[in-house]
């Protein structure tokens, strides 16, 4: 038997609740694990709070992210006793995910656990510090440098905000974060933002064509602040967009990508192949600094799952909620 929160709609209302199951009743996978760690990401507040259409097949288990131990397999490149880590290809959406103490998952969607990390510590980074990682690959495959000038992070006080004001000021660039906390100024400073705004600054409708600041971008936001964002930023420069806080829409214009040379890459951190999977990770493990990640951790129980999603939809968390099962 194990424990794992489970979404449902019974007659058409919503429930979530934490229930007991016996391991049967898991879905098809070739690897069974036990999960140590997991982490409520904004799309788990979404799903646990039934704010979006997340969830795609009920009943589910939700929890996008997840490391532990496998227990038993039948695929050839995992053995009992190997540490994993999951991240995305749709678990807690379509296939049930790691707000469990067990899940049953393919082993083609698990990355190996980099040696330097614990589970804990993997789930202080997760799908969050990966998604920053992919981000910051995009924009330096783009030949763009710390001496090419500043990098703007938008919603820098969230999971991935965070990941990425620590990777690109470890990296050497000179990070302006964006927040509509201001309160989180400090926290900011200290993973190496060299200067704070806010979001207020960027969050309204703006020229096509702005004074241009910006040799990089890291997005989390979308709508305004995407369009505001690519307006402002330098010829030549790159905007990776991995986020719709604001919002889906992009009420932008073609300007600064015709008449700039800007580029918008568009970063998905769900269907990314294995081999690009091992590399962000295998670059994590390289530069992330231990010491920071303690700056972002907030540690819960998986019974206050529930609790945690919704404090992060109120806009009152920041950093990554990381939930020890």
């Amino acid at each position: 038997m194990f424990h794992a929160w489970l979404l449902d709609r019974p007659g058409g209302s919503f429930e979530a609740a934490l229930r007991e199951f016996d391991e049967s009743m898991l879905p098809a996978g070739d690897v069974l694990v036990q999960v140590l760690h997991s982490t409520i990401n904004y799309k788990d507040a979404l799903a646990l709070t039934d704010r979006a259409p997340v969830v795609r097949k009920w009943p589910m288990v939700p929890g996008i992210d997840g490391a532990g131990i496998v227990l038993e397999s039948r695929h050839a490149a995992w053995k009992p006793g190997d540490r994993w880590i999951l991240n995305g290809w749709g678990v807690g959406e379509g296939h049930w995910g790691c707000l469990a103490e067990r899940a049953s998952l393919r082993g083609d969607w698990l990355v190996p656990l980099p040696g330097r990390f614990d589970t804990r510590q993997a789930m202080i980074i997760g799908t969050a510090g990966y998604t920053a990682m992919l981000c910051v690959q995009a924009i330096a495959s783009h030949e763009l440098r710390a001496q090419d000038g500043e990098v703007l992070v938008t919603g820098a006080s969230g999971g991935v905000g965070s990941m990425a004001v620590a990777l690109l000021a470890r990296r050497g660039w000179k990070v302006v974060a964006a927040t509509g906390k201001p309160e989180q100024a400090d926290y900011l400073r200290a993973l190496g933002a060299a200067e704070v705004i806010g979001r207020e600054q960027l969050s309204q409708p703006g020229k096509p064509l702005q004074k241009e600041r910006w040799a990089a971008v890291v997005d989390t936001a979308g709508s305004h602040i995407l369009a505001n964002a690519c307006a402002q930023t330098r010829w030549g420069g790159v905007v990776a967009a991995c986020g719709l806080a604001q919002g889906m829409d992009f009420p932008g214009s073609v300007a600064p990508f015709i008449l700039r040379n800007v580029t918008l890459a568009g970063i998905d951190s769900v269907m990314q192949p294995p081999a690009a999977r091992r590399a962000a990770w295998a670059a994590l493990a390289e530069e992330v600094d231990a010491s920071q990640l303690e700056e972002m951790a907030r540690d819960i129980r998986l019974d206050q799952a529930l609790e945690a999603a919704r404090t992060l939809m109120q806009g009152q968390a920041h950093g990554r909620t990381v939930v020890t099962i």
